[in-house]
């Protein structure tokens, strides 16, 4: 466990809210982009700067700041990241960079706001992924509601995009009842292990409560807790309900930072399971039964649809399903293999999104009666989307091969039956994205509006072209991605083993 004299990931945090607040006083529409853009990539740069610094080989938290913040409730503000939550830092730096150049065009109004939005935004899911203190997680956690509902209602493209928008921030502060509750009975049980009445012998210390112990009986009732604050945000069948209205009436731009950073599957794994192993173990075949479910329930909806967007978030769906399966079954494989496709997300998802954002703004449409033929008029795009959907599908050489295979090895190692879901999975994810391809991108020409649309602008090019790059080079290449989460998620098993 290490400490830096600089504050890194303060400032990784800080950096975009003071962009947020400069960009929002911006008159000039064109000088408010140029300033988020640059601020998103100076938090590029920051977040690199994390990696660099961090020893992959030390399992415990690290580049760790704590500064007392409610000292009569023993809350401290405490950062700090290690191999599983560092490398969401770049991806998420990243991704918010290339939704800004995304809507470079696509926003109209309100252009300083929107994009100080976006940069909030990216400083609080920055300090969901770095906080260790539980009140300080849930504070960034429920600090993203504020700027996602002004996203998706006042730039939403759907008649729907207000009530979409209400919607899911009611679902997300319901679930975060629960959420809060489970925190409260840890540190209430920190101070029954200590014999100090609260608020004296209180905790929200994450690494202190990893070594609390906790009455089976009360672990079953905190992972319960956990498991449906982060199980709606990921969100896992049947929590799902609130994706396919946001992709299809909220900003394809924000929905692709909603789908791409799956902050309720990375609770799961950074807090659900570790706080709570015998709960989870005791909860584990409900849990693995949802997973199942979630996979081949958002595979079959998938299959059925007509528009491009809902398509994308029930493969969204099973995908989770996916990743809950390789959390479940609490070995190496399925935990490598969860860490590495909630990685890809970020890419895959993100950039298939804006894919069909940059679509839409195109044609008015991503239903199929609309498409056809794309590859001729649009091959740059047709070429991305094909990448890209390869990836999603797990085609050998892209980086959702790698994260596939080891959930499936870790499924199978955990029992058959769970190994043969993920396969069927596998079939259907392939049969829902090549069938719509067939269709939309080499299909006959259906109308006059897709045979003249124009093709991918440089900038439009670029931004899902490096997303498309890294999906290759992390499937080439895997290897590199999972040492650096090979000692936390060794440590993160074994101390599972234990309970």
């Amino acid at each position: 466990m290490t400490a830096t004299g600089f504050p890194l990931l303060g400032t990784l945090i800080l950096l975009p809210l003071l962009g947020a607040l400069i960009t929002a006083m911006q008159a000039d529409p064109v000088k408010a982009k140029k300033c988020a853009l640059g601020f998103s990539l100076a938090e590029l740069l920051l977040s690199l700067a994390v990696l660099w610094c961090m020893d992959f080989a030390d399992p415990e938290p690290q580049l760790l700041e704590r500064l007392p913040w409610i000292p009569s409730l023993r809350v401290d503000y405490l950062v700090g990241v290690d191999g599983l939550s560092a490398p969401f830092l770049p991806l998420t730096a990243l991704l918010g960079a290339a939704v800004v150049l995304a809507s470079w065009n696509s926003v109209q109004r309100l252009v300083p706001f929107y994009h100080a939005l976006l940069l909030a935004l990216s400083g609080i899911t920055m300090g969901v992924f770095c906080a260790l203190d539980l009140i300080a997680f849930f504070l960034f956690w429920e600090l993203t509601l504020a700027p996602l509902y002004f996203l998706v209602s006042l730039w939403g493209i759907g008649p729907q995009r207000r009530y979409a928008a209400i919607q899911y921030v009611m679902m997300m502060l319901a679930a975060g009842v629960p959420l809060l509750f489970g925190f409260v009975l840890l540190a209430l049980n920190h101070a029954d292990a200590l014999g100090l009445p609260a608020p004296a012998g209180l905790s929200f210390d994450y690494l202190t409560l990893l070594r609390t112990a906790m009455p089976e009986e009360l672990q079953n009732t905190v992972f319960l807790l956990l498991f449906l604050g982060f199980a709606v945000k990921a969100p896992l069948f049947p929590f799902h309900v609130w994706l396919p209205r946001i992709a299809m009436e909220g900003p394809t731009a924000v929905t692709a930072l909603l789908v791409g950073l799956k902050l309720g599957a990375y609770g799961l794994l950074r807090f659900a399971l570790p706080l709570a192993p015998a709960g989870a173990q005791h909860y584990l075949g409900p849990v693995t039964a949802l997973a199942m479910v979630g996979i081949v329930y958002g595979a079959l909806l998938a299959l059925t649809q007509t528009n491009l967007r809902r398509l994308l978030a029930f493969s969204s769906v099973s995908h989770v399903g996916y990743v809950v399966l390789g959390i479940a079954s609490l070995n190496l494989q399925g935990v490598q293999g969860a860490a590495f496709q909630l990685a890809n997300f970020t890419v895959v998802a993100g950039g298939l999104f804006l894919l069909a954002g940059f679509l839409q703004q195109r044609l008015g449409t991503t239903e199929l009666s609309g498409l056809g033929g794309l590859a001729k008029s649009m091959p740059r795009f047709a070429t991305l989307f094909l990448v890209l959907g390869a990836a999603g599908m797990g085609v050998p050489g892209s980086n959702g091969f790698a994260a596939e295979h080891l959930i499936v090895l870790g499924a199978f190692r955990a029992d058959l039956g769970l190994g043969l879901m993920a396969l069927l999975g596998v079939i259907l994810g392939a049969a829902y994205f090549l069938g719509y391809c067939r269709r939309a991108l080499f299909g006959p020409l259906r109308s006059r509006t897709a045979a003249e649309a124009a093709d991918l602008l440089p900038r439009e090019f670029l931004v899902v072209a490096l997303l498309a790059g890294l999906a290759l080079l992390a499937g080439l290449w895997p290897q590199v991605v999972l040492e650096a989460g090979a000692a936390s998620a060794e440590r993160w098993v074994q101390d599972l083993a234990r309970h």
